[in-house]
C-alpha cells in the first residue's frame, strides 16, 4: 500500500504575532488530529516560518511527496503565483522530491456556515442588548482585498452566497486593503440602501492587522453615523469546520483530484485592464527569513501558475 503524502499548510504571513501563533496553532492542532500523517506549515511572507523551512522540516522527517493546502480564503496572487513558485524552488532544493497542490479554502458551505454562527453571536441578546431579526440587518463582508480582480470577485461570491436563504436584508462587500470599496465606504453603502442595522463581518481565518483595522474602522463610522446600529463580527477562527475543509482540501491533492477555477484568471484569460498578466512568469516570493532565498530569483522563468 502507497504511503499516503504528507500535509504541507501553505499562510499569507503576518506583522501580528498572534495571527502568526494562531496560524502556527493550527498546524499544530492538524498534526495532533492526524498523527498518522507528517503535517508542516509555514509562510509566504511577513511571519516565521517562512514555507521552505516547512518543506525541510518534513524532508528531515523522511517525506519524499506531500500535498500541500493554502490556509486562504480566496485565490489571489499568493495562491495563483507565489506559492507554486515557492514549492517549485523547493523542488530544486531537494531532488527527489514530489508535490501536489490543492486550491484554497473559500467559499466552502462549512465556512459559510461558521459565518452565520459569527453573524449569530452578534445578533442574539447579550450587554444589555435586544436579539435582532436578520430581515432587519444588512452585513457588510469585508475581505482582505488584492489587486487581482479575480480574488476581489470571490469575496462578491462569498457573500452572495452568504446572502441566499438565510433571511438577511442584505449582504454587501468592502475590502480592508488594494479594492474599493473601502470600510467606511461600503458602510456609507449600507446606509444609503436604507440600512439601519448593520453588521460587519470580517471574511479572515485568524485574528490579525488587517481584522484590526476592520474593527476600528467601523467604530470610527459608528462615532459618526449616531442614527445606524452597527456590530462588529469575531473572525472565522480555528474551528472544526477548518479543520475538516482543510481535510478535504488535502484529500483532494493527494489524490490529484484538484478542480481550480480558471474562468477569470488574469493569468489565462485577458481581462479589460489587466491584458498584461496573460502567461506571466510567476516568481517565489521574497520571504525575509527564509536563507536559501539567494538561489531564487534567477533561473524560474517558466509559468509556475499551477492549475
Amino acid at each position: 500500500m502507497t504511503t499516503p503524502p504528507a500535509l504541507l499548510i501553505a499562510g499569507h504571513g503576518t506583522r501580528d504575532e498572534a495571527g502568526a501563533e494562531a496560524f502556527r496553532a493550527f498546524v499544530r492542532e492538524l498534526g495532533r488530529r492526524n498523527p498518522e500523517l507528517p503535517v508542516a506549515g509555514g509562510f509566504i511572507e511577513l511571519s516565521p516560518p517562512p514555507l521552505g523551512e516547512a518543506v525541510s522540516d518534513l524532508v528531515e522527517r523522511g517525506v519524499r511527496r506531500f500535498a500541500a493546502v493554502p490556509l486562504m480564503l480566496v485565490s489571489a496572487g499568493h495562491a495563483k503565483g507565489d506559492i507554486p513558485a515557492a514549492l517549485a524552488r523547493e523542488k530544486e532544493r531537494h531532488p527527489g522530491i514530489s508535490y501536489t497542490y490543492g486550491r484554497p479554502l473559500g467559499p466552502h458551505p462549512a465556512l459559510l456556515a461558521v459565518l452565520e454562527r459569527r453573524l449569530d453571536e452578534v445578533l442574539g441578546a447579550g450587554g444589555g442588548r435586544a436579539p435582532l431579526d436578520r430581515a432587519d440587518v444588512t452585513v457588510l463582508l469585508v475581505g482582505r482585498g488584492s489587486t487581482d480582480p479575480d480574488a476581489n470577485a470571490e469575496v462578491h461570491r462569498a457573500a452572495r452566497l452568504l446572502w441566499e436563504g438565510r433571511g438577511y436584508a442584505g449582504v454587501e462587500t468592502a475590502f480592508v486593503s488594494l479594492a474599493a470599496p473601502d470600510v467606511p465606504s461600503g458602510l456609507d453603502r449600507c446606509l444609503r440602501l436604507g440600512a439601519r442595522r448593520i453588521v460587519v463581518l470580517p471574511y479572515f481565518l485568524f485574528t490579525g492587522i488587517l481584522p484590526e483595522r476592520v474593527r476600528q474602522q467601523t467604530e470610527g463610522w459608528a462615532a459618526a453615523h449616531p442614527e445606524a446600529e452597527v456590530r462588529t463580527a469575531d473572525v472565522i477562527g480555528p474551528e472544526p469546520e477548518l479543520i475538516d475543509l482543510v481535510m478535504e482540501r488535502y484529500r483532494e491533492a493527494a489524490a490529484d483530484q484538484v478542480r481550480m477555477n480558471c474562468d477569470s484568471c488574469v493569468y489565462r484569460i485577458a481581462m479589460p485592464g489587466f491584458e498584461d498578466k496573460v502567461g506571466l512568469p510567476q516568481q517565489p516570493h521574497f520571504h525575509p527569513d527564509d536563507d536559501g532565498h539567494e538561489h531564487g530569483h534567477h533561473h524560474h522563468g517558466g509559468h509556475a501558475h499551477a492549475h
